[in-house]
């Protein structure tokens, strides 16, 4: 890989500042020390032992039995903890105390032994080594892309697998942002900049388009529950909370369609799971 600073780099620099500067703003402080933890840690919380969807075998086809993987800032351990019936170590590395509370909860559960929980930022730990590295879901807050990238191709010793969504999932709620805040969202990068910044750094990777849709939690089945499902995460501040319900519930006909299944949110894009990917060098 090539070093110095490259174009592409900065670009995606200035994204995730203008995203951080946007809410800084907004919500008028600071986020708390664990933004990921509490409630927020357990939506991401699966069933270690579920029947793999589509997207999650095209990751499992990478993983052999003798391998250790290392999942990145894997969270609560949903993509990590199934690979774990699939190879000798599981090692998920990531900054958030609330999720690394609920992966050992998820796998204790699930009767899962060979899988551990290292609490750091990825950018900061040290000495790790894996066979397969997979990130899911980081890389659009990440701002120094390309020293995360080379540390993902520094700690693999056979294949690097970064996971992200055609529209990721923090520019999905850009319609009810407008909304409630009457100004266009800052957008995190995407696959594009990410693609561009590996690029720059020399990384020719195969780019595969995942047949899974995403799904963000149950449909919800009544105008309740698809109303507290929108004012999740963390683009609503909480003294916004209730500005935004009433919000939301005013304009429920144009941002919701009913159906046999509940209400379908209108606002959502659709979006594809896309996996980003490419052999170390050398790696048997």
């Amino acid at each position: 890989m090539s070093g110095g600073t490259v174009k592409a780099a900065e670009i995606y620099a200035a994204q995730v500042d203008a995203v951080k500067e946007q809410l800084l703003r907004l919500h008028g402080g600071p986020q708390p020390d664990d933004s990921w933890g509490g409630a927020a840690a357990s939506r991401f919380r699966y069933d270690p032992r579920r029947a793999l969807d589509a997207n999650l075998e095209a990751i499992a086809s990478y993983v052999r039995s003798e391998d250790v993987v290392i999942d990145a800032g894997g969270g609560a351990g949903r993509v990590s903890l199934p690979m774990a019936f699939r190879c000798r170590e599981v090692i998920n590395v990531d900054s958030s105390e609330g999720m690394g509370e609920e992966f050992r909860e998820s796998a204790a559960e699930a009767g899962i032994t060979n899988a551990r929980f290292v609490q750091s930022d990825w950018l900061e730990v040290e000495e790790l080594q894996g066979d397969v590295i997979v990130t899911a879901n980081v890389t659009y807050f990440v701002r120094d892309i390309v020293r995360f990238v080379s540390k993902l191709d520094e700690a693999s010793r056979r294949r690097v697998v970064m996971n992200v969504w055609s529209v990721p999932p923090p520019n999905q709620r850009a319609p009810l942002f407008q909304l409630v805040y009457e100004e266009e969202q800052a957008e995190v990068p995407g696959y594009q900049q990410l693609l561009q910044v590996l690029w720059e750094m020399g990384i020719l990777p195969d780019v595969q388009v995942q047949p899974g849709a995403f799904r963000a939690g149950e449909v919800p089945k009544t105008s309740e529950e698809a109303v507290h499902q929108a004012t999740q995460g963390r683009w609503l501040s909480p003294k916004d909370q209730d500005r935004g319900r009433k919000l939301i519930e005013q304009h429920f006909q144009e941002l919701y369609e009913s159906g046999p299944e509940g209400f379908r949110p209108l606002w959502q894009p659709e979006t594809q799971e896309l996996l980003i990917t490419w052999e170390k060098k050398g790696a048997a």
